[in-house]
């Protein structure tokens, strides 16, 4: 790229409302790619200059390109852009920072919220906002609140491990029973809804069982194959389970009874 990322990052936190920038996503996890996106999260407080950024983004890109502020995107994935830089992906991702730290203390009291948000499909877990500064990378950070936040937050809350185990696998509990009597009827979409969520909740129990950070869908069934108290075979019966469902009330009982079979070994494990 003409400009590196650090140089993005320096000339970002120019800009009136940022207080600092950190690398997220593959390429701050040293798992990315090359044709890996560049994820910059945009932390800012207060009035943020838009023009501002749109003015730098052009810059960057060499032409106009859209921004969106704060509320753009949808509630929990606040705004921000994405940018071709020389054939590179760069996204833009705007976090209001004294939310991510109400974020935090709500962790550390063990709530936590799923909002819907455009992208997610199985809902934005709030805790991603403080496992996005767990893991990522500072590039920019004059007053050093970033910094400071990123040591506050290496340790994983053990009210929130508590609180999220639990309730993610009674939610999964419930939706089996429910999803049992659409099976019966034959109603593949909500069969098909329902499994596709019980196993997203149950990948969430098993990353916080294990007191890691789950920032999204995406990559994640698989990540937990590696972890120590996944029960056996969790990621390929997972996957039977969402594999094309069809073939009657028969076939989908079988998957809602296989899909029972891993709640009852996720809440063994995790004690919900």
């Amino acid at each position: 790229m003409a400009i590196g990322i650090e140089d993005m990052a320096a000339r970002l936190v120019q800009v009136p409302g940022v207080v600092g920038v950190m690398l997220g996503g593959s390429r701050a996890r040293g798992e990315h790619a090359p044709d890996s996106d560049w994820d910059l999260g945009v932390y800012y407080r207060g009035p943020l200059d838009v023009e501002r950024l749109r003015g730098l983004a052009a810059e960057v890109v060499g032409g106009p390109v859209e921004v969106a502020g704060p509320g753009g995107w949808g509630p929990w994935v606040n705004g921000g852009a994405w940018l071709d830089v020389d054939g590179q992906a760069v996204d833009w991702i705007l976090r209001d920072v004294d939310r991510v730290r109400t974020v935090w203390e709500d962790c550390r009291a063990g709530r936590y919220e799923v909002g819907t948000q455009i992208g997610h499909p199985l809902g934005f877990w709030s805790p991603c906002y403080v496992g996005e500064v767990a893991l990522g990378r500072v590039l920019a950070d004059p007053g050093g609140e970033l910094g400071e936040l990123r040591r506050e937050v290496e340790r994983y809350p053990e009210p929130l491990r508590d609180a999220l185990t639990a309730g993610a696998v009674w939610e999964a509990g419930f939706l089996v029973a429910n999803a049992a009597k659409s099976a019966r009827r034959g109603d593949v979409l909500h069969v098909s809804l329902c499994l596709s969520r019980v196993v997203g909740l149950l990948v969430q129990a098993l990353f916080a069982h294990h007191r890691r950070w789950c920032l999204n869908e995406k990559g994640a069934l698989a990540a937990v194959a590696g972890m120590p108290d996944t029960p056996a075979g969790f990621v390929g019966r997972a996957g039977s389970l969402l594999g094309e469902l069809g073939g009657g009330a028969g076939e989908l009982a079988a998957r809602v009874a296989g899909a029972g079979a891993l709640v009852d070994e996720v809440r063994a494990v995790v004690g919900g």
